[in-house]
């Protein structure tokens, strides 16, 4: 899916106009708000690096899958949010600066921790001890695609404030597109790999979506978090970078089968994360709201 023009040409087109967009609703003053208050980032890092990459292994051993695919699922797991976390996170109202915070600084760690990790699974899982190297141009990517057009928002938003709010409604409106476009794109060019490997390792990819999603979710919670940090959160380690896994996979580790498990992950992580985002609307932000209020 990587290597679809769809992808690798219209979708950081879209996303980087999507992201000016969040930068509309976010100042200097939010950032500031999550370096006062470390905690959030502290435990969704440790989370992602410490926990789901473990959960990953389980998997891979519990469902038996052949090494390639188990390595996979592993890189994914090592790999950090992906930038269309931060979309969702807006549509879900979740704290964007949180995820954009978190967005970069998930980046910068895994030029340690997916070198790491991924050289573990090759050990455990094949045997292998060959070296993994920093994906450092991939790190640089996601950095322009996530912090110059927000940095483009926010100025439009500091210098041209009336415009900022009337840009607002059909920017989210954008979003909204872009994601449906996605997923209907993703599903339309992954029909094959779906077909052939849906029943071998499309459980595994679900399970481990869902347990990423949650595992976030409840963390935040579980430190007493509002329910938008908790969402972020939940996003930020929910949504994998599906792209970084399969260019690692590809470009890197010369293994195409490890490269499956990342795109199956990339088509169900729009469906279940756009699930999450409306139970989070329709659920979890009217009852946290009413609690307050009472």
């Amino acid at each position: 899916m990587a290597e679809n023009p769809i992808f690798s040409l219209f979708l950081p087109l879209a996303l980087g106009i999507v992201m000016i967009g969040l930068g509309l609703h976010l100042s200097l003053a939010d950032f500031r708000r999550v370096a006062q208050a470390p905690k959030a980032v502290l435990v969704a890092l440790g989370v992602q690096t410490g926990l789901l990459p473990p959960v990953a292994f389980g998997l891979a051993w519990a469902f038996g899958l052949p090494p390639e695919l188990g390595i996979g699922l592993v890189l994914l797991a090592a790999s950090p949010g992906g930038v269309t976390a931060n979309l969702f996170s807006h549509l879900a109202r979740g704290d964007v600066a949180l995820n954009i915070t978190l967005t970069a600084i998930n980046s910068l760690l895994a030029l340690l921790s997916l070198p790491l990790w991924t050289a573990l699974a090759l050990a455990l899982l094949l045997g292998s001890d060959q070296a993994v190297p920093p994906p450092t141009r991939k790190v640089v990517e996601v950095g322009v695609l996530v912090i110059l057009p927000v940095a483009i928002g926010m100025g439009l938003r500091a210098w041209r404030p009336a415009l900022a709010a009337r840009l607002d409604r059909p920017v989210r409106l954008a979003s909204t597109l872009v994601l449906a476009g996605l997923i209907v794109a993703a599903v339309v060019i992954e029909r094959q790999t779906l077909a052939t490997y849906a029943a071998v390792v499309g459980l595994a990819a679900l399970l481990f979506n869902l347990a990423s999603l949650l595992a976030g979710y409840a963390a935040g919670r579980a430190i007493r978090l509002g329910v938008p940090q908790a969402t972020a959160i939940a996003f930020e380690i929910g949504i994998h970078n599906g792209t970084l896994a399969i260019f690692v996979a590809l470009h890197v580790l010369g293994m195409a089968g490890a490269a499956v498990v990342p795109a199956i992950y990339s088509l169900l992580m729009y469906l279940t994360g756009g699930l999450f985002a409306w139970w989070v609307l329709k659920r979890a932000l009217p009852r946290a709201e009413g609690l307050r209020s009472a």
